[in-house]
């Protein structure tokens, strides 16, 4: 991208940003998307998340493709071009690309200025693989440059993000990355599944506390977003599994009554209300294979730990 078309398209973000977090806070109840979480912070503190001994989705997913990543490379078609939605530090992607050699890779993600470091360790790494930046929400189309092969893709989305949509929203986001496909696309997504919610719970609480940092930095965020003064020292982390409809949710809860302002605008919340900032459906295996076959796929394959607590799909078109 240009920096002429940088400093266009910086502006309307900005704008529909401004617009998307101002309803969420005057919602009933109020929340912010999870996508907000991401700014520079937000990318260094998750990568200490997936560090964390409580935090298992990273070293099981990472697991999983290191014991079966030859067999699923054989499902896939050479000289593939990677889309990886939400890509952050392209760890993932460098293993993916190590493994089956794309000819091209596209790098998707919300979070532009971390993206384009991340992309610079991808280039170090791979001098010869074609790579290319596109800075966009995956909860809406994302158009693709000129130049990215049509043929031969593969949407590569890992991490269990999928976790953070509701039913119809992952639907809908599956329908989308369908069309993105052509007759020889695939998908490979990692999910993550129902277990112990000891073992759940453990994972969005713990102890060092990096992702309460994680959650009330949103806040952060939201302040330089749209000019409201949220004291972080008003709020605190929740997290916990709702077994009835099989996801974490995290919240922000006031732990005194506060006014929050922002340009033409405020809320006040009471000591206890809060604020909801992110779910994470936990899947079982036959329910996500069938959640893939009704948004366009045609057959699935996949892959788990021992513990089954993890899943990788290859979703075919």
């Amino acid at each position: 991208m240009t920096r002429l078309a940088r400093a266009l398209k910086v502006p309307i973000l900005r704008s529909m940003a401004e617009e998307e977090i101002i309803a969420s806070l005057n919602a009933q109840p109020p929340c912010i998307s999870p996508k907000f979480f991401y700014d520079r912070d937000g990318c260094a503190l998750f990568e200490r998340i997936t560090r964390l001994p409580e935090y298992y989705p990273t070293r099981t997913e990472a697991a999983i493709m290191a014991a079966c990543g030859n067999e699923i490379a054989a499902q896939i078609a050479p000289d593939t071009t990677v889309v990886e939605l939400g890509a952050g530090n392209c760890e993932k992607a460098r293993a993916l690309c190590a493994l089956i050699r794309p000819k091209c890779y596209v790098a998707v993600d919300i979070a532009g200025d971390f993206l384009e470091d991340s992309v610079a360790g991808l280039r170090t790494a791979f001098p010869s693989l074609d790579i290319k930046i596109v800075v966009a929400d995956v909860n809406r189309d994302v158009r693709l440059p000129a130049g990215v092969p049509t043929q031969r893709r593969l949407v590569f989305y890992p991490g269990s993000s999928i976790g953070n949509f509701d039913p119809e929203q992952a639907m809908a986001l599956l329908v989308r990355m369908r069309d993105l496909l052509d007759d020889r696309g695939a998908l490979l997504i990692g999910v993550d599944l129902v277990k112990e919610k000891t073992v759940l719970e453990a994972a969005y609480n713990d102890v060092a506390g990096v992702t309460a940092a994680f959650n009330l930095n949103v806040l952060e965020h939201i302040n330089r977003l749209i000019g409201s003064d949220f004291i972080v020292g008003n709020w605190r982390h929740l997290a916990f599994f709702n077994h009835a409809l099989s996801r974490i949710e995290m919240y922000l809860e006031a732990t005194v009554d506060t006014t929050v302002r922002w340009t033409c605008g405020q809320r006040h919340f009471h000591r206890g209300e809060r604020i909801h900032t992110e779910n994470s459906y936990k899947y079982r295996i036959d329910d996500f294979a069938s959640l893939l076959e009704r948004a366009g796929f045609a057959r699935s394959s996949h892959w788990t730990d021992a513990c089954r607590w993890f899943g990788v799909f290859l979703a075919e078109v």
